[in-house]
Formats: structure tokens, sequence, C-alpha cells
């Protein structure tokens, strides 16, 4: 049979695909759950340790394997795979994307086990290169290297799993690699209040509930991955077009779509030499800007890259560049508002969130420094999200790959200049520099190369977005109790004073922009 006749079958047989709008409230609304159980997590994690030493070697032996997770998981391999994947769905027919699947697997999976066997060997090596300040600590290095072999393992799983939902997402079934994160958080909240009393060492349940984490969320894809007829059968074939198409395409996209992660690293390397609590209050504050950048942008960003990928197989250069500009607009349109609450509710959100067990008024008080830092990139944050995904779709990595690195040439350059006079503050506010020199550059090479074009109506779509952030701020800044006051109260208190200002506040802001004229079908798009 040839391939014609059986790619038309295949087409039949699968749904048609729902809007873009649709499909990023679906995501955006699993991932929303995902993040607010984030939180808890977070929370827990504070009351339990707070920002002492033990939860500086927990975050840095997190954060290594996750950083790596963002980077060629979530990063460069499903930025490269997905177009890949979507290609040989429009263009061969059923049983050679099933071998593609095959190769992937097998070939991945080798490279990650190797990788994650080298690293538990080399822990201490690992731990002094992400962290050099610790080695001043022998204790904290000590406890930070033995985490790091337990965690790191979450890797190989995650990327796995990543590699599943990448499968999931060009079938549009986004919803439950969209809830797969939740596993994580449950995972983590259930070590710290179960394992944590049969531990010598408290923290290192943390450690487990990664590890164990990992495990949970890849097996709970593979029944799904089974109803497409995609489970995966791994076989390593270094030689398969697919495979070496993918692979040429991941090593520059490491640096293209990861570059802010690789800026979040530097951060953390040069917080080890602060005072301790630094690590912590990055990882508290970044947790917090990470919240709307999840929901939102990375939700976008998750929906767009299966449909430019096809548009570009399809060779529909003008819906290319619509859904880019429709994917600019919902960000600002999401961003902006979200970006302004931060910065004008940096000590209460910590207060309402963290101020609990361990961490302290000067705790809260330092985080916001940097939550307040973060905010102000987080639109460029949001924005590379969603003009990365313009390049990778049409398959070119050379040019993100340029932007990357001059963005984090540009990141080192002003840490160095920024934590001197503002310590952890001064890296989160040049994380945020850097971020919208990449958002620019991004933009700016999209419209050389005609990917992406104005559609009508910019300039009224951002007087309304203006007006009605300018009526958020003032709402907020009227109902806002000073800061000494949500340091004083209790717990509920906190809780129900933030749910009235966060109530407030997204009322005026979407009536603001309804009165301007602004409806959700000016949003819909298939």
């Amino acid at each position: 049979m040839s391939s014609e006749p059986e790619t038309k079958t295949e087409q039949k047989r699968l749904p048609k695909a729902p809007g873009l709008l649709r499909s990023s409230g679906l995501v955006g609304a699993m991932t929303m759950l995902s993040r607010v159980l984030g939180l808890v997590r977070d929370m827990v994690i504070a009351r339990y340790f707070g920002a002492g030493a033990g939860a500086d070697a927990f975050f840095v032996a997190f954060k290594i394997p996750n950083f790596l997770r963002r980077l060629f998981a979530e990063g460069a391999f499903s930025q490269a795979f997905v177009p890949v994947l979507s290609s040989y769905r429009e263009h061969q027919p059923v049983s050679e994307v099933k071998r593609l699947v095959d190769a992937v697997a097998g070939s991945l999976g080798l490279i990650l086990l190797a990788v994650t066997l080298v690293a538990m060997l080399g822990a201490p090596v690992l731990t002094a290169v992400f962290a050099p300040g610790f080695l001043e600590d022998e204790v904290k290095f000590a406890l930070a290297s033995d985490m790091l072999r337990i965690t790191f393992p979450y890797l190989l799983l995650i990327s796995l799993t990543a590699f599943a939902g990448g499968i999931l997402n060009s079938y549009d079934r986004f919803a439950v690699p969209a809830f797969t994160p939740v596993l994580l958080n449950l995972a983590m909240i259930g070590a710290a209040i179960y394992l944590t009393p049969l531990m010598a060492e408290p923290v290192m349940a943390l450690a487990w509930g990664v590890f164990i984490a990992g495990a949970l969320q890849l097996f709970f894809q593979l029944p799904f991955l089974a109803r497409l007829g995609l489970l995966p059968r791994p076989r390593v074939d270094y030689r398969h077009e697919g495979v070496g198409r993918i692979l040429r395409l991941m090593a520059p996209a490491l640096f293209g779509v990861s570059v802010s992660q690789i800026n979040l690293l530097l951060d953390t390397v040069l917080a080890s030499f602060l005072q301790t609590g630094s690590v912590s209050w990055l990882y508290y504050s970044d947790r917090l800007s990470e919240l709307p950048l999840g929901v939102f942008g990375i939700a976008i960003a998750t929906v767009i890259l299966p449909s430019l990928s096809r548009k570009h197989a399809a060779e529909s250069a003008d819906q290319f560049a619509a859904t880019l500009d429709w994917a600019v607009r919902a960000v600002l349109l999401i961003g902006l508002p979200a970006a302004v609450a931060l910065a004008l509710l940096a000590e209460p959100l910590i207060a309402t969130l963290f101020h609990y067990g361990e961490v302290t008024d000067r705790d809260v008080l330092m985080s916001a420094q940097s939550l307040r830092a973060y905010s102000a990139g987080l639109l460029a944050f949001m924005v590379i999200k969603v003009l990365a995904p313009g390049f990778f779709a049409r398959q070119d990595t050379k040019t993100p790959v340029k932007i990357g690195v001059i963005a984090m040439v540009a990141n080192m350059a002003f840490n160095l200049m920024l934590v001197i006079p503002l310590a952890h503050a001064g890296l989160a506010l040049a994380t945020s520099l850097s971020a919208w020199l990449n958002g620019y550059l991004l933009w700016r090479g999209l419209r050389k190369q005609g990917a992406w074009r104005s559609q009508p109506g910019w300039g009224r779509f951002l007087l309304q977005i203006v007006s009605a952030n300018l009526a958020l701020a003032a709402s907020i800044v009227w109902l806002k109790a000073p800061v000494s006051d949500w340091l004083a109260a209790g717990g509920f208190q906190r809780a129900s004073d933030m749910a009235v200002l966060v109530g407030v506040g997204v009322a005026v802001y979407f009536l603001v922009l309804a009165l301007t004229g602004v409806r959700v079908r000016h949003f819909r798009q298939r």
C-alpha cells in the first residue's frame, strides 16, 4: 500500500484539531492546578526546612537535574522532536511514524542512561561546578552531593516523560502532558510529610520524593500512548533519518530555547557565594514568577508548536504568521497584568505563601526584592516562549543559537555589574534584562525572515491593555495594606486579604478590557 492512502486514513481517524484558544485554556487549567500544588509544595518545604543550609543544599541538588530537564527534555529535544514528528505525520504513513517513535525512544534512552550513570558517579564534581560557594562549607557540600545522586535519575525519567508528552501534544492530546507535573508536586508533598520523620537527615526525604515523582510521571503517560498505537518499543538506531534530523536540530537548540534557564543557573552559582539564604530567596521568588509563565506562556507555546509545525509543513505562510501574532497578543493580554501584580504585591505574596515555620520576616523581605526584579522580566520570559517556536517549527536552529549566545553573554555582564550593589536581587534583575534582549532579538529575527507579520489592530489593542493595566495598578495600590500588617497577620488573615486583592484586581482588569472593546471572540483561532 502506498503512503498516501495510509496517511489519509490516519487523518480521517483522528478528530479535528481544537482551536488554539480552547487548547491553550485546557493546558493552562492543567498547568494552573500543577502550579498551585507546586506552591503548596513550596509552602510545605518552607514550613519544614525554611531557608537554611539544608534547604539550600536540596535546591541545588534539585536544580541541577531540573535545569537539564528544561534544557534538554522540554527545551532542545521537544523543539526538535515535535517538528520532525509533525513532518512525518504530514508526509509519511503510520508505520513510518511508529518506526520513528521506536528509534527515538531507544536512542534517546541509551544516551540518557549513560549521562545519568556518569553524573551519579561524579556528583561531587557537579556540585562543585554548579554551586562552587558550597566548597567552603563541607557539611552543605556533602549533603548536596549525596542528594544529587538520588535526584539525578529524575533527568532520565522526566526526559522520557517529555518524549511521551511530545507525541501526545503532536496529536492534540494536550491535557495528559499538562496534568503530569501534578504528580511531581504530590510526590514531594507526600515525601516531606511522611518520609521526613524516617530519615536520619530529614531533608533527604525531598530527594527521594523527586525520584519517586519521575517514575510516576513516566508510567502515567504510557497507557495514553498505547491508545494512539504509538507505545514505543525502544530500538537503538542512530542511522534512522528522523533520529539524525532530531540530533542535528537539538545541538544548536540547546542555546536557542533555554537561555533563560542557563541564566537562572548562573544566578544559583553566584548566589552560592552570597550569604546563607540567598539561594532559597531566589528559589521562592522564581517559583512565584514561574506561576504565570507556566500557566500562560508555556501553555501557549505548547499549543502553537505543533500548529506552527503543521502550517510550515503545509507551506501556509499566512496562517503561520497569523498564529505567531495571535500568540504574542495572548501573552501581552495575560503577561503584562501578571508582571504588574507581582511587582506591586511582592511582599504580600511571599508572606501569604511562605511566611510559616522557619521562614522569618527578613526572608520575606529579601525574597520580595528578587521577586520584584524577576517581575520586570516576566513579559520577556513569556514572549521568548512563544517566539522561539517560530524558528523551531521551521527547523531553523541556527538563528536562535546566535541570539542565545548574545543574551547569555549579556546576562553574565549584567550579573557582574549588579550583584555587588544589589546582591541576590541584582542577579534576578540581570536575568530579566537579558531576557528582554533575547526576546527583542527573536522578534527582530522573525520579522526579517518574514515569518511574523503584524496583523491589523495593534495600535488599538495596545491602548486597551495599557488602560486596563493602569486601572489594575490603581486598584491594588488603593487596597493594599502596609507590609508590616502582612508580616504581623496570621495565615488565614493573609490568605483572605490576598483573595480580596486578587479578586478585585482581576475584576477591574477584565472590566476595563470589556469597556474598551476587547472580546473573547477576538482571540478565537483554529
